[in-house]
């Protein structure tokens, strides 16, 4: 039976290498940076901050998250999407977007935003499935000793009102 609860700081280690698993499969893992701090300081970024962070199980196990950071007053971002790669395909993703959606709609945001890599296929259909529409494109780089890295992503958008 697959659940849903609020993040517990005991899901801090479960939740970095879900975040890490998950990008990985897909190919659009640039290492940590900047751009993923947010995984690594949970309440003070979601919960203490008007959003919210959540962690499905199925049967106790740790297979699914998603997040909704506040961005001001009106507007709330969709974050750190992820199943666990055995798990996915089960419509455990729908189900953390629909707690999120709602729990934006409770905490009185009007739009919702998020960005996904052009890589992440079944991310773009999830959430143009759920009335979200392309509204842009940017990218990410990465500079290393070894490699430099870039990766494509799609900015999206979801009127709640």
């Amino acid at each position: 039976m697959f659940t849903v609860r609020r993040y517990s700081s005991s899901d801090q280690e479960a939740v970095e290498y879900l975040h890490v698993a998950a990008i990985q499969q897909t190919g659009a893992y640039l290492g940590r940076g900047p751009w993923d701090d947010d995984v690594y300081a949970i309440e003070e970024t979601y919960l203490k901050n008007g959003g919210e962070f959540l962690i499905g199980e199925e049967d106790g196990l740790f297979v699914a998250m998603g997040a909704l950071k506040r961005t001001d007053a009106q507007r709330a971002e969709i974050k750190r999407m992820r199943v666990v790669p055995a798990y996915q395909g089960r419509g455990y993703g729908q189900r953390i977007l629909d707690e999120l959606e709602a729990r934006a709609r409770i905490l009185g945001y009007q739009i919702l935003h998020l960005d996904t890599s052009t890589l992440q296929i079944a991310a773009q259909r999830l959430y143009e499935k759920n009335g979200f529409h392309e509204v842009g494109r940017d990218a990410y780089r990465q500079h290393g000793p070894d490699s430099d890295h870039m990766l494509e992503v799609i900015l999206y958008e979801k009127q709640l009102i």
